[in-house]
């Protein structure tokens, strides 16, 4: 039985990135050989190597909300911090506020001088409020002009352009976290990996907060994982679909791309169907990858579900060695870190 502690590891704290590098592509690359073990250490814009033409790139094409709001309650002026995570059902959110003891249901919020309005109508877990907003005009349109980019805790610094916490090829709002494995990637570096002949597909997955809460539970099967929403459109699985028939791989960038292709390949035994829906899927040790035959991802966070799922692919000691050979050799760790290409 593997335990939380099993996917534990030392990460100097100098080692997490606060802020991303100039050129999206100079980051590290370290390449890794899942049957032998074997590392190569490389730089990203080198992934074009890795990929032969006839292979899919299947990329995470979701947008980051600008989903922290600071606003005051009604009746008291307090100060309160709202969240955004899930839209449930129209205007109807599930958010995280802090401080939670403040939010009590039927608690009024006011952000931005009455811009935006919101009521307290259900007390969840770990802080967590289920919110309906009230507004004038588009929702959207309020929130970029009073919501902040919400960069995960490590990071400590502010972020001068929000646009660096987005993939060039973001699309589909929705996300409270930025699909980070992407974020290497300039359209320039794009362009030569299609000129090579390579298919460039792309899917939806909106990131939740879930994704980086550590895993608190010793034995890891008792882990209640979170939902997130996905989609894969017709033209999309066609695509990949003809890549497969003509023998090329399909390499995923992102645990987020892994686990929307997973979950179809596990719900269509293997095949790959457009589909959508929420996804709890859990890839441990032991998991066998039904579609993805390589991927690249950053460094992950020691006990976290993406250090089980990368485990899941390449092996729990293979993995923990090439962390162990990151931190030695300094790579940068976490959203704005540097990558792995795992095969």
């Amino acid at each position: 039985m593997l335990t939380t502690e099993d996917f534990d590891f030392d990460l100097p704290e100098e080692l997490i990135a606060q802020t991303p590098l100039e050129d999206r592509t100079s980051s590290r690359l370290l390449v890794l050989d899942s049957k032998t073990g074997n590392l190569q250490d490389k730089h990203f814009y080198d992934i074009i190597d890795e990929l032969n033409p006839g292979d899919a790139l299947v990329m995470n094409d979701t947008r980051v909300l600008p989903a922290r709001l600071y606003g005051e309650k009604e009746e008291t002026g307090a100060h309160l911090e709202v969240l955004l995570l899930n839209n449930t059902e129209g205007d109807v959110w599930e958010t995280l506020v802090k401080p939670a003891k403040r939010a009590k249901v039927g608690t009024q919020i006011t952000f931005g001088d009455g811009r935006i309005k919101a009521v307290v109508e259900e007390e969840l877990d770990h802080g967590g409020r289920m919110v309906r907003f009230s507004y004038e005009g588009i929702f959207l349109e309020n929130l970029e002009a009073l919501g902040e980019m919400p960069l995960p805790p490590y990071i400590k610094e502010k972020l001068d352009d929000p646009e660096r916490y987005q993939t060039v090829y973001a699309k589909e709002n929705g996300s409270a976290a930025a699909p980070t494995a992407g974020l290497h990637f300039t359209q320039e570096l794009l362009d030569k990996i299609q000129q090579k002949g390579i298919e460039l597909v792309y899917l939806t997955l909106h990131v939740g907060l879930g994704t980086f809460r550590p895993v608190s539970v010793e034995n890891i099967e008792d882990h209640d994982m979170h939902s997130e929403f996905y989609r894969l459109t017709d033209d999309a699985a066609d695509r990949l679909n003809q890549v497969r028939t003509n023998g090329g791989k399909v390499v995923a960038v992102g645990t987020t791309s892994i686990r929307t292709l997973e979950t179809i390949g596990t719900k269509f035994n293997g095949e790959i169907k457009a589909d959508s829906g929420w996804t709890d899927i859990f890839i441990t040790p032991g998991y066998q990858f039904k579609v993805v035959d390589a991927f690249s991802t950053n460094f992950h966070l020691p006990k976290s579900t993406l250090v089980m799922m990368v485990s899941a692919f390449a092996g729990r000691d293979n993995i923990l060695n090439a962390y162990q050979h990151a931190i030695e050799e300094r790579y940068r760790f976490f959203s704005f870190g540097d990558a792995m290409f795992i095969k």
